[in-house]
């Protein structure tokens, strides 16, 4: 459809210089307009029953992504079936039939090796997959056949993938960047194997955040209101479909010390889980009780269980009496074939469902008993108690919570969505692409972590074992720590592991795994004293750096050697500039040095050997620092005016070396996938993706080619259509339809996208004759209006711009003669050509080639639309001229003076070459004069930036 509004183009009339100002504002928007790369970012609450996708992009809020059935959650399951994938519901489908091709609840297995008590538990929930050890890691590896298996990270990678291909269809923007949301009891282990599956899946994951700590995220941002100095307490219980969870927040707004801004703070104070317990488990109970009420019915001799097919029927009728139940006392499970053309259908009470899972309620309130008794804070200081996750919409869960606290539940979020909400806020506020008011996650270590080490105290006593709490319970992040080694001086090897776990099961404890996390060998460490033996003042000891980033990641980020030696400087004066400046300047450092080093707010680090010989802990602020930035800043606090005031005209000084110390760090855990492994694994998942990219373009093909000859033979039968196609075109184009159509549906070896493609390019140059008729005759009637309506636009103004020319207006001489005359030709020229050529066209059958085509039209609108906007824009420009004042006598000027100047101002006013003004006030005599004049005037205007506005013609 032709638009009524008039179409902006640049002409030589001015509209083709742009100001700098103009075009930066221009790039500026480009950059967050929606097409341009790189500004959109996604959030993906990859569950273990459901996978859910957020989006954010320039212009549009915080939004789910929706999937290719326009739904907002899929299930995270992906299924391969004659050399196909599919993933959510159409897996799901795949699964019922081939249970052990459909894989599905795959979270909970990242970074878990072969003997791990988890993925025990998994084979006795789903018997029908073939689990094995990687040969490498031994991690978990699904054997579909001899030829063909995947590892965990591979089958999440591509789920990832898929989730990526929803977010960018969402935006119509490429996406690389994420936020993924992980169970908080997630260990090094799993992280790390979750960073290397989004690291196949082509994505950089600016953070892993857990999932309570997004849904906290997501109430305070749409609660911000309600927020204060005073610090409230709220209780965040999640039951989803693999796992329980229960978190203590508060939140408060906090002034920053450094930036003087105060910023809303939600901080977790508590939190417990119990990673066996969800919606799962109650529909694994529902499933065995049908089985067993099967098998009872004894219609077969063959055990319902031992079928892989039947079993998975089973578990898909238990999910959906599950989720009837919660809203209904009772309710019939019906499955149609169940096991050898056998029919099932039993009615399953609301009561019976609670006796199945009598034991599993007393467990659903100790992750929230475990949340407050790791807060150190009681019941009636918590706010409101808010449930989150598909697993609390049982009314029996819901019940026992009640009952425990005695209060109403907050049900005001929701259940499915509020992690996704929460991460994808986080994922806006962490991308460069993106400003958002600012809230701040502290989150807290569920695993503390501590260092251990050999000493050897001499005098032939036994080495000792020494451990140190590095990351404590409950102790916030990220967050920066330092240990000093003091004692020795030799080469050694300290480990970093899980450590303080009493308040864990023994259970819990085995599913942790590897309590091991990183050992650390210092090399050359003699080498290093001796060197420095010579120089050394002060023996600051041995520095070795921890840092637990916001992704809950551990790592040690560097060993340094820190002493003091001394420093012989050039005598000066005390009397003197120089030196008094530099005393000046030396104690105000050591007063801010002095401020942040004795800051009680700032996170505190740890000295090892100094804590252990003083029974104290001896901190070293250096939570101020950037990452990878770290400074013994305690050593530096110190110079000599404070150590030696009495003392004048110093000339030797102690300064601080940082020698850095040669170690090798190794993972004690199940190591993720990096290597050949990694890159087999890549290899592996480009070309599964090029295989769906060349079926997803053959399907497409095809189904283009079938939609478009349906199209021409409906079409052909419809009046409008038919009408525009002769008698010869409407029978070459139906048997050709029909020659397709019989070919189409014939089986073809090895078919490729290209034979379609051509195909349906062959038969568009043969229907777009016809099609592109009827369009024309479709759309010409409203560009007819279009350009009458400019047409009589341009009449309009052309009556006020005759008023605005030197002969009816000669304080207002905008425009030449020329400029009306040529406006005024094109007017008269275009309402003639309109006139003639549609009267042409009226003569033509609607199968005829089309004569007044909407190309046409357009164009003389464009030419149109030039006239006016040049004499538009002339006008802006214009200014009145000044007149001159006959009374004012000449500047009477010295004998010194220019005579030049004193000649030009005396001369007489007439003289155009002198006066500007009135040269343009005379309008040349001759026509050609006067095109000269306009060409002139054309180029002052082109020279000019101009803005364009939406004046009518008539208006000025």
């Amino acid at each position: 459809m032709v638009s009524t509004q008039r179409r902006s183009r640049m002409t030589a009339g001015g509209y083709q210089t742009l100001s700098l100002s103009l075009l930066l504002v221009v790039c500026i928007m480009a950059f967050h307009m929606p097409g341009s790369d790189g500004a959109a970012v996604m959030s993906v609450d990859l569950g273990s029953e459901w996978m859910k996708v957020g989006v954010v992009s320039p212009g549009v809020p915080m939004e789910i992504a929706l999937n290719r059935e326009s739904k907002r959650k899929t299930p995270a399951i992906l299924a391969f079936r004659d050399n196909t994938r599919t993933f959510g519901e159409d897996a799901q489908t795949i699964g019922i039939r081939e249970p052990s091709a459909a894989y599905g609840y795959l979270l909970d297995l990242l970074g878990k090796t072969i003997d791990n008590p988890i993925v025990d538990l998994y084979r006795q929930r789903f018997p029908y997959y073939t689990i094995v050890g990687d040969k490498e890691r031994n991690t978990v590896v699904f054997k579909k056949s001899d030829t063909e298996e995947f590892s965990v990270e591979e089958l999440i990678a591509q789920m990832l993938g898929k989730a990526k291909e929803f977010a960018q269809e969402s935006t119509q923007q490429v996406i690389t960047e994420c936020v993924l949301t992980v169970p908080g009891y997630f260990g090094q282990a799993e992280r790390e194997a979750l960073l290397v599956a989004a690291q196949l899946a082509n994505l950089k994951v600016l953070q892993l955040i857990n999932d309570y700590a997004a849904v906290a995220l997501n109430y305070g941002v749409f609660h911000r209101g309600e927020l204060n100095e005073t610090a409230q307490y709220f209780l965040f219980y999640d039951m989803g479909a693999y796992k329980t969870s229960a978190a203590v927040v508060s939140y408060q707004l906090v002034k920053d010390k450094q930036t003087k801004e105060t910023n809303p703070v939600v901080q977790v104070l508590g939190v417990g889980y119990d990673r066996t317990l969800g919606g799962l488990e109650i529909q694994l109970r529902l499933r065995d009780y049908l089985a067993k009420e099967f098998n009872a019915l004894k219609k077969t001799k063959t055990d319902v269980t031992s079928s892989p097919r039947a079993l998975a029927k089973l578990f898909k009728e238990a999910g959906r009496l599950k989720n009837v139940l919660s809203a209904n006392n009772d309710h019939y499970a019906q499955i149609e074939n169940l096991l050898e053309d056998h029919d099932f259908k039993l009615q399953v009470t609301r009561e019976k469902l609670e006796e199945l899972c009598a034991d599993i309620w007393p467990r659903t309130t100790k992750p929230l008993e475990d949340a407050l008794a790791t807060s150190n804070l009681s019941l009636d200081v918590i706010n409101q108690v808010i449930l989150f996750g598909g697993g609390t919409r049982v009314p029996r869960v819901q019940e026992t919570i009640k009952q425990l606290i005695k209060q109403e539940l907050g049900k005001n979020l929701n259940a499915d969505e509020s992690a996704t909400m929460g991460a994808v806020y986080k994922a806006a506020d962490l991308s460069t692409g993106f400003k958002v008011k600012k809230f701040i996650v502290k989150d807290a270590v569920l695993f503390p972590l501590q260092v251990a080490f050999e000493r050897d105290p001499g005098d032939g006593a036994a080495v000792k074992q020494v451990k140190r709490a590095l990351f404590a319970l409950m102790n916030p992040y990220p967050q920066k720590k330092v240990i000093t080694f003091n004692k020795h001086t030799d080469d050694f090897e300290f480990y970093v592991n899980y450590g303080d776990l009493e308040r864990y099961s023994k259970e819990e404890i085995a599913a942790i795994g590897s309590l091991n996390i990183t050992s650390v060998q210092l090399q050359k460490v003699k080498e290093l004293l001796e060197k420095s033996k010579k120089d050394m003042v002060d023996n600051k000891g041995i520095k070795a750096y921890f840092y637990l980033d916001d992704s809950g990641i551990f790592r040690c980020t560097g060993v340094e050697y820190v002493y003091e030696k001394q420093k012989v400087e050039e005598e000066l004066d005390e009397d003197s500039t120089l030196a008094k400046l530099g005393s000046t300047i030396s104690k105000l450092f050591t007063k801010e040095t002095e401020k942040a080093s004795g800051d009680g707010s700032e996170t505190p680090t740890t000295d090892q050997e100094a804590a252990e010989e003083q029974n104290e802990p001896k901190p070293e602020d250096d939570s101020n620092k950037k990452t990878g930035d770290i400074n013994d800043s305690a050593a530096n606090n110190k110079n000599d005016d404070e150590t030696k005031p009495d003392a004048k005209n110093e000339t030797i000084k102690l300064i601080t070396i940082k020698a850095p110390v040669a170690h090798k760090t190794r993972l004690q855990f199940t190591p993720p996938l990096s290597g050949s492994g990694y890159e087999d694994a890549l290899a592996k998942l480009q070309a599964i993706n090029k295989v769906e990219e060349e079926r997803v373009r053959l399907e497409s093909a095809f189904n283009a080619l079938e939609s478009h000859i349906i199209e021409v033979q409906q079409k052909l039968e419809e009046q409008p259509y038919a009408d525009c196609a002769t008698a010869e075109e409407k029978s070459k184009l139906l048997a050709e339809c029909s020659k397709l159509a019989e070919w189409l549906y014939e089986d073809v070896e090895n078919p490729k996208p290209e034979l379609y493609e051509e195909k349906l390019a062959q038969l568009k140059k043969l229907s777009n004759v016809f099609l592109a008729r009827h369009w024309e005759h479709e759309e010409r009637p409203d560009a007819i209006k279009a350009l009458k309506g400019m047409i009589d636009g341009a009449e309009k103004f052309l009556v006020t711009a005759r008023n605005l020319t030197k002969e009816t207006n000669p304080e207002k001489d905008v425009y030449t003669q020329v400029e009306i005359d040529t406006l005024s030709k094109v007017i008269s020229d275009t309402g003639s050509w309109l006139k003639t050529e549609g009267a042409a066209q009226k003569k033509l059958a609607r199968s005829a080639d089309v004569r007044l085509t909407v190309k046409d039209i357009t164009d003389k609108m464009g030419l149109l639309d030039r006239e006016v906007k040049y004499l538009v824009n002339k006008i802006k420009i214009w200014k009145p001229k000044v007149k001159p004042d006959k009374e004012k006598k000449p500047k009477e000027t010295d004998a010194g003076d220019d005579p030049a100047a004193a000649q030009g101002s005396g001369s007489g006013s007439g003289d155009s070459s002198d006066n500007p003004d009135k040269a343009q006030a005379e309008a040349p005599s001759t026509e050609k004069q006067q095109q000269e004049a306009k060409e002139e005037e054309q180029e002052q205007v082109k020279a000019t930036p101009t803005v364009e506005t939406n004046t009518p013609h008539g208006e000025l």
